[in-house]
């Protein structure tokens, strides 16, 4: 068996995602999600020119080797673009690989772990209000975990604040929005959104909160801490990490879980996070650590050291890599949670699927291989258009952290 043809995919159902189609000369084929959010494009060009004409004439079954012959092979390791496009060749050929044994892709890494998958939905509102009411909905859903996100008073634009409840793409206009943020605003309003969370519906249900990235370190470790008594299943991205020590300070001073590693590429991004157990849940996920081949490392790094899995699911990875994400949550002994954006109906109409939603949670199929495809006729209807994500500056301009 060798790989006869590959093939990338650009489409925009909503929102732009760029898949690759993988045929071996026996007919079977695989799909893997390579879609960098605002940097499509770089991606698909990186596939098209520098990884399909060395993957003709491969045997797909050796996904490790040809894992390592992308990465090992690549002078410039590493990035979100090298990364992406290894993880759509490996998820591909995981796909391919679980379609041969005729086996849903969770009997291939080893079977179940657990029967069904609990997800994080995203709540938000422009103020307190419309927050409340929007976990409420969630919980009306079946929803036993919620990520709640409120505007801020004072700031025009908050991060996680969507326009459409369910569908939420940040990605909004072709040159990057300029938003504007201010800490201390911010630091003084969230614990007062998870009062009122917690005295509207009690203790029953996990909520989640994403710092993402706009904290120092005593500032993160300052809002754990007065978020301790609403007990949060996770505070995440509350502090750049490419300084992993920042981690150990903030650790010091709040018992709050700590998540973070949604933009990692390798474990070597969270080596020392996981190893000195300065977090409690990983982030990293299918399509942007290297697929499934690579995101196991990380995982069996983590189980190691009490650190448990809680994967990335915006909507700004497209149903293959959810497909996949879910069967390998299935089997992980480590898991934690997953994180769980609706798809526009556009777009899982071109990515038929197994996996369905239900009371909380979700179950991955029990179709051979990861369970997603693509439609490409209907696809074709949907042509990329350029999208950005935005930026943030602080109110005298300088530039911050979106």
């Amino acid at each position: 068996m060798i790989i006869q043809s590959a093939k990338v995919i650009v489409t925009c159902p909503g929102r732009n995602f760029v898949t690759l189609k993988i045929v071996t000369d026996q007919g079977v084929h695989g799909i893997g999600d390579a879609t960098l959010n605002g940097r499509e494009l770089a991606v698909a060009a990186y596939l098209e020119h520098h990884v399909i004409p060395a993957l003709i004439g491969k045997d797909p079954r050796r996904i490790e080797d040809i894992w390592q012959y992308f990465y090992r092979g690549a002078y410039w390791r590493r990035g979100p673009v090298t990364m992406s496009a290894i993880s759509a060749v490996d998820t591909a050929l995981w796909d391919i690989k679980a379609k041969m044994a005729g086996m849903p892709l969770y009997d291939l890494l080893g079977g179940k772990s657990r029967e069904s998958v609990m997800v994080y939905g995203h709540a938000n509102g422009a103020d307190i209000e419309e927050t409340v009411d929007s976990v409420g909905k969630y919980i009306d859903m079946g929803y036993r975990a919620i990520r709640a996100q409120s505007g801020v008073p004072g700031l025009a634009d908050a991060y996680g604040v969507g326009r459409d409840r369910l569908f939420y793409e940040p990605a909004d206009a072709a040159l990057p929005t300029e938003t504007v943020w201010d800490t201390r605003k911010y630091l003084h309003f969230a614990p007062k959104l998870f009062d009122r969370l917690r005295d509207t519906y009690g203790f029953d249900h996990h909520l989640l909160h994403d710092g993402h990235h706009r904290l120092t370190p005593m500032e993160a470790a300052g809002l754990g801490k007065r978020l301790e008594d609403y007990q949060l299943f996770w505070l995440e991205d509350v502090t750049p990490a490419e300084n992993q020590e920042a981690f150990r300070l903030i650790r010091q001073h709040t018992t709050t879980p700590l998540a973070v590693g949604e933009i990692f590429n390798t474990i070597w991004d969270c080596k020392d996070l996981i190893q000195n157990q300065l977090i409690d849940y990983i982030r990293t996920t299918v399509v942007r650590a290297g697929g499934i081949t690579h995101l196991r490392r990380i995982a069996d790094l983590a189980a190691l050291h009490q650190v448990r899995t809680g994967s990335h699911g915006a909507t700004d990875l497209s149903p293959v890599t959810m497909g996949a994400a879910l069967h390998f949550d299935t089997w992980v002994p480590n898991f934690g949670i997953q994180e769980y954006m609706r798809h526009t109906p556009e777009t899982d109409a071109v990515f038929p699927h197994d996996y369905r939603f239900d009371k909380g949670f979700l179950y991955a199929g029990e179709t051979p291989g990861h369970g997603v495809d693509i439609d490409e006729d209907l696809a074709a209807r949907y042509p990329y258009r350029p999208a950005s994500l935005p930026v943030a500056r602080l109110e005298d301009g300088t530039m911050w952290n979106w």
